[in-house]
């Protein structure tokens, strides 16, 4: 096979590079196919990062579950051909040893290992004295605290450079998307980090190519530091996730069809008109607030007409009925269905908290 050498650049240059675009197969399947992806994604010239997966932790047994330890020299030759740094998924301690071993540039903690804090555990004790740059995927399911907990552990064992990367969530009855985005979630992590990088891993969130764009702008949209986006030379003959990954080229043509944003601008004229806007929002939330308070005043009312009366709290047709009411005229106002639900469960909640207080006081 021909190949072409490519410069070496120092990860602690790609590292800080915003926006950071990791890509690569999700599995590791042979030296040929790692190292052609390697050097088309080299040639793009969007690509910072190479990742693929040596080790593939899989929901069930019987499904290909990565090469093991003899894809590392796939990946060492990768590297050095196509001069992309490298980067795996690690879920022990002995994982940790071998990537390291063969001078994989980044390690990552995946979902499933980040769920499992003895998991987290074993892989920060493994990290003690080195320098490797680690990435901390979220958890399975959402728990900000697990991931919280997986930064903690990581940043105790001594690692100085460690990114955020979301996901998606593992959530009963979700559709869309094979993994939800939940992208709350990712906007209170990166509060609680500012200092941190957060990055979007859009194909395990889609699970499927056709929206990948779409996902990514919103993902730039909400001031992510970058992307990781599996692609492959062959999506369609892929061992794990074909329907997610993308070649290349499409890779090339995804990123540069994202229209990059910015936090902020020096533009004065920009800043006074947000701000303006701004202080029209603050204003708006003050009046809400206002609103919620005399709505919760008017439930301890009820709450003791209730208490006098012995009637329960829930009343489920008279929820029914609200919840039918409020989607109607929330489509009719331009609101989503997913946030007035959210929105009403969240009053709902906060007045049966009020109405259980005045009738047990």
């Amino acid at each position: 096979m021909e190949t072409k050498q490519f410069t070496m650049q120092s990860i602690k240059d790609k590292w800080t590079k915003r926006p950071l675009i990791i890509s690569g197969p999700c599995s590791a399947e042979s030296e040929e196919q790692v190292i052609q992806t390697a050097v088309q994604l080299a040639e793009t010239g969007v690509v910072d990062i190479f990742r693929a997966g040596i080790w593939k932790p899989r929901t069930r047994p019987g499904t290909f579950e990565g090469v093991g330890i003899r894809g590392l020299p796939w990946l060492q030759k990768a590297r050095k051909i196509s001069g992309l740094p490298v980067t795996v998924e690690v879920a022990s301690a002995k994982q940790v040893e071998d990537a390291l071993q063969f001078e994989v540039d980044v390690l990552w903690i995946g979902a499933r290992s980040a769920v499992n804090p003895l998991s987290v555990q074993d892989i920060a004790n493994a990290l003690k004295g080195t320098d490797v740059p680690v990435l901390i995927k979220n958890p399975l399911n959402p728990d900000i605290e697990l991931w919280m907990g997986a930064v903690e552990r990581i940043v105790k064992a001594g690692v100085e450079n460690i990114g955020l990367v979301h996901r998606g969530f593992s959530t009963f009855g979700n559709t869309e998307y094979r993994n939800a985005p939940m992208w709350h979630m990712a906007i209170e992590m990166k509060r609680r980090n500012p200092h941190l990088m957060m990055i979007c891993d859009p194909s395990h969130i889609c699970g499927r190519r056709d929206i990948l764009q779409e996902l990514s702008q919103k993902a730039i949209d909400l001031d992510f530091d970058g992307l990781m986006i599996e692609s492959h030379i062959d999506p369609d003959k892929a061992l794990s996730d074909a329907k997610q990954q993308i070649t290349p080229q499409q890779l090339k043509k995804l990123i540069d069809s994202i229209k990059w944003r910015h936090e902020s601008t020096t533009e004065n004229s920009f800043n006074l008109a947000l701000e303006k806007l701004r202080e029209q929002i603050n204003q708006i939330d003050d009046e809400l607030m206002q609103l919620l308070s005399q709505r919760m005043k008017i439930a301890d009312k009820i709450g003791e007409y209730k208490s006098d009366n012995n009637i329960t709290i829930l009343q489920p047709g008279r929820w029914n009925e609200i919840l039918e009411k409020a989607g109607i005229k929330g489509k009719l106002l331009g609101l989503s269905e997913e946030f007035i639900m959210k929105y009403f469960d969240a009053v709902h909640i906060e007045s049966i908290n009020h109405q259980n207080k005045v009738m047990n006081s």
